[in-house]
């Protein structure tokens, strides 16, 4: 039995038919096999509108609060479900207010095809109302864009956009069309696209390369592998386990590699970078051989480039040549794509245990429990710490939950404590650090993967920037629980304060209104909780919900997440307090 992707496929490619631009757009989307876009109306955009008011069966439109909130809400889709997001908005504001999610896009590889419309060609360049120049903003943040200016362009030029915005390593695409070209008709077929010249989405493998990090993983005494979200996105978790388990080589992850190997896998070594686990971050120090795999060496994760890794020989599996040598040295570049070449490489190497390299993890890890983690989940202390929330989220979900975190102290403690059964289960804003990403993130996370339970976790900063979602969350009735941590505070710019700055708390403290009042406002089941003895019993509630759901817990203004790499140090001076 055909798919409606199919069939809208085969009707577009058996004979053209004239129709106009805009219809032509909405039929692009179909033949791409989209069922779901996030948007907002608006008057250079309206031809659009006016035809996807005639396919609303087959195409949901869900009306965000905010442009931005599409975006986010766009990338959240993307990351459960493995397809493109898609975010539609109207010229001049409507358009600007993208780029914040479109850059987001682009840092954290999610793939994305956004279309705005623009001004009549004849007005391009005049100052007309409700005109930017979008192509020329969002160009430094976009893998792809291209503007339309004749209704003809847009079959070709949608096709392309869905191709790069997939291929290879993933990114945004930005389309703008302007009025005329969607009014104007022409004979419309469409053709998928699978081939673009000069743009090679994978390079090519080289045996003699893999045949050589295989070698050296087999000399190896101390290895260690640091993976990102390469593995998630080239789907190559199932190979990922396979070469883990065949090596025996300990397994870090950065930030947006999280839930691409379960948490409690053995191998598991923990998380990298500022605030990552102990025995990782010193050790990178002491490893003789380091497979970054999927992963980019961002700043947070390698410190400072002078003393990082400088006794190991660096093997890095990448799809992207541009981040080859751009941060950190390769000895050895495994390119292509992951799962392809780790179906290579496995074959090739040897199976072992690396038993001694490992009890050094746990000799770590024994210290870092000791002096920071019992402490943040100790059920002793007077105020309620962030880490217990986890821990009970952990026990209510049972591991299998999607965890969407906006950024800040939060961030942090999630990526830290939250237990993950299965991949594309970690949403968070890793490279661009937005603030008020987790609200509409989560609805299309939750529009993404519906058979599974979504939790936001935000800080009172971040959730008023983009609050205003509560209206989209209510209006689709998308059972997203959301869990604000409310510290009063901007509370990793405080931490930073307090440690660095003399505890001068400049512009961070928070005075918040009433959080529950505002979103059951918004008719949304919702609780408070200021005492640990009601806790438990609150994310019980939350959890068994078949709605939406907001939980608000008020926890100690002044705790800190550590450990802490402090910014521009080696990873080998992470700090313990």
């Amino acid at each position: 039995m055909k798919t409606k992707e199919q069939i809208a496929l085969q009707e577009v490619e058996s004979e053209s038919i004239k129709i106009s631009g805009a219809e032509a757009v909405i039929r692009c989307l179909l033949a791409e096999g989209v069922d779901l876009i996030y948007g907002y109306p608006g008057g250079a955009i309206m031809p659009v509108y006016d035809e996807l008011y005639k396919f609303q069966d087959e195409l949901n439109h869900v009306l965000t609060r905010h442009e931005q909130g599409a975006t986010h809400a766009a990338q959240g889709y993307a990351r459960t479900s493995g397809k493109v997001g898609v975010a539609i908005a109207t010229s001049g504001p409507g358009a600007t207010n993208l780029v914040t999610g479109i850059a987001d896009a682009q840092i954290d590889s999610t793939p994305m095809v956004c279309i705005t419309g623009q001004v009549g060609s004849h007005l391009l360049g005049s100052d007309a109302f409700q005109e930017t120049d979008i192509i020329g903003i969002s160009t430094p943040v976009t893998k792809w864009n291209y503007q339309i200016t004749k209704a003809s362009e847009i079959p070709e030029i949608m096709a392309k956009a869905f191709y790069i915005a997939r291929s290879g390593r993933p990114g945004p695409v930005l389309i703008d069309i302007t009025k005329d070209a969607q009014f104007d008709t022409f004979d419309f077929s469409y053709k998928k696209c699978n081939l673009v010249r000069s743009y090679k989405a994978v390079p090519p493998m080289e045996m003699d390369q893999i045949q050589a990090a295989a070698t050296l993983i087999n000399q190896a005494k101390k290895p260690l592998i640091v993976f990102g979200q390469g593995v998630i996105l080239g789907e190559a978790e199932a190979e990922f386990k396979a070469f883990v388990e065949k090596t025996g080589i300990p397994a870090a992850w950065t930030i947006l590699g999280l839930s691409a190997l379960p948490t409690d896998h053995p191998s598991n070594v923990g998380m990298v970078g500022m605030h990552g686990n102990y025995g990782p971050n010193m050790l990178t120090n002491e490893c003789d051989v380091l497979l970054a795999m999927g992963m980019r060496f961002d700043d947070r994760v390698t410190g400072n480039l002078d003393t990082y890794a400088k006794q190991a020989k660096v093997i890095h599996f990448e799809i992207d040549p541009a981040e080859v040598d751009k941060n950190v040295m390769a000895d050895i570049a495994v390119m292509g794509n992951i799962k392809e070449t780790l179906t290579k490489i496995t074959p090739l190497v040897e199976e072992k245990s690396h038993t001694s390299w490992f009890e050094k993890f746990k000799e770590f890890d024994a210290i870092e429990f000791d002096k920071v983690i019992k402490e943040e989940l100790n059920p002793s202390k007077e105020g309620l710490s962030m880490g217990e929330v986890l821990k009970e989220i952990n026990n209510a979900s049972g591991g299998d939950a999607v965890i969407v975190t906006d950024v800040g102290q939060h961030q942090m403690i999630a990526c830290r404590y939250a237990k993950f059964n299965q991949s594309k289960s970690n949403v968070t804003s890793g490279g661009l650090g937005t603030m008020g990403f987790a609200l509409p993130a989560a609805l299309g996370a939750k529009m993404g993967a519906p058979e599974r339970e979504v939790v936001a976790i935000i800080g009172d900063g971040g959730y008023q920037m983009t609050i205003q979602e509560l209206g989209t969350i209510f209006q689709t009735q998308a059972a997203v629980k959301i869990v604000v941590l409310n510290n009063d505070f901007l509370g990793m710019v405080r931490q930073w304060q307090q440690l660095f700055f003399d505890k001068r708390y400049a512009s961070t403290e928070m005075v918040n209104p009433d959080f529950v009042t505002i979103a059951k406002g918004y008719f949304i089941d919702a609780q408070r909780v200021t005492k640990r003895e009601h806790l438990a019993d609150a994310v019980q509630t939350m959890m068994a919900s078949k709605k939406p759901y907001f939980l608000e817990v008020c926890v100690e203004k002044e705790n800190n997440v550590f450990p802490m790499i402090p910014s521009g140090a080696s990873v080998s001076d992470i700090r313990l307090e």
